[in-house]
């Protein structure tokens, strides 16, 4: 059965009950003709979806697949071999075992960005109620996913999108976090919702942009032609973010606060060298789980 365009193609009769191995055999071998890097995977899991049943359920051909249900999984295997990601494809991704609706107007939540939430996690532990802050929120991933490991911890979390912002909201609704997360429109620290000064924080965190603006073009067409470039694009050097945050650590930090914040790779010794131009008493990197330098720990007076 042809899946790639279901505005060309259509099931044609007998193919009702096509079994789903067939379908993700086929499926998976459109994706690897358009280079995609885990084709199997990606079959599987848009059949899943497709069909609203499991990815074991189509893997062990227990699932009941209709003409509705193919003619959706061709359009997402059409999708999905124009570079789409497939977290937009799906509508969700998973982030430090909870579930966030994502679409063009964030970016989607990566696995190394974990460990800023574990290191946030881990400085607010021995405090009563830590008030946190969030830059760039995004999808809510990183203050949402505090919040719900954090049960005294009370959160800011700012985006200069209103559009992410209303997903971060819905995100919290759905996670039942709503009333312990206050969402902002924000440029970096600097309110532009009309609503007065963010406040002072503990704790600020933040996944910021840091790839440099030359280099979005040469990134995978599922980040540079789909993934919102103002979450991607650092300035000229990818660093504009980590000064601007730097610059107004003091009039928004506490006592003894803390930055925590996500780096590219290769940047952690430019980043140190800004945070200890702005004061900062202890600096402190922290690999991902592949090894990578990933998350800057800076503390101030």
């Amino acid at each position: 059965m042809p899946v790639r365009d279901p505005s060309r193609h259509s099931a044609g009769p007998g193919l009702e009950g096509c079994p789903p191995r067939r379908l993700i055999a086929e499926g998976a071998a459109e994706l690897a003709s358009a280079g995609i890097e885990n084709p199997r995977l990606d079959a599987e899991t848009m059949l899943a979806a497709a069909c609203h049943s499991s990815r074991a359920a189509v893997i062990s051909d227990l699932a009941e697949i209709n003409q509705i249900a193919r003619k959706r999984y061709a359009a997402m295997i059409a999708r999905r071999m124009r570079r789409e990601p497939l977290a937009y494809i799906l509508g969700h991704k998973e982030f430090y075992s909870l579930e966030f609706e994502v679409t063009p107007a964030v970016l989607i939540p990566r696995p190394e960005t974990e460990t800023v939430v574990s290191a946030a996690l881990e400085f607010i532990q021995d405090r009563g109620h830590p008030r946190l802050c969030d830059l760039g929120t995004g999808s809510g991933a990183i203050a949402l996913a505090i919040a719900a490991n954090a049960p005294a911890a009370q959160l800011t979390a700012t985006d200069i999108s209103a559009e992410a912002l209303a997903i971060a909201r819905r995100n919290a609704a759905q996670l039942r976090l709503a009333s312990r997360v206050r969402f902002r429109l924000a440029d970096c620290l600097e309110p532009i919702d009309g609503m007065g000064p963010l406040g002072r924080f503990d704790l600020i965190v933040s996944n910021p942009p840091y790839i440099s603006d030359d280099q979005i073009a040469t990134l995978a067409p599922e980040i540079c032609r789909y993934e919102p470039r103002a979450a991607l694009a650092g300035g000229r050097d990818g660093l504009e973010l980590y000064r601007r945050i730097a610059q107004a650590v003091t009039d928004h930090l506490e006592n003894n606060g803390c930055a925590i914040m996500e780096i590219g790779a290769g940047q952690s010794a430019a980043v140190i060298e800004i945070m200890r131009d702005a004061d900062a008493i202890s600096i402190k990197v922290i690999p991902d789980f592949a090894g990578i330098p990933r998350v800057l720990i800076a503390r101030f007076k």
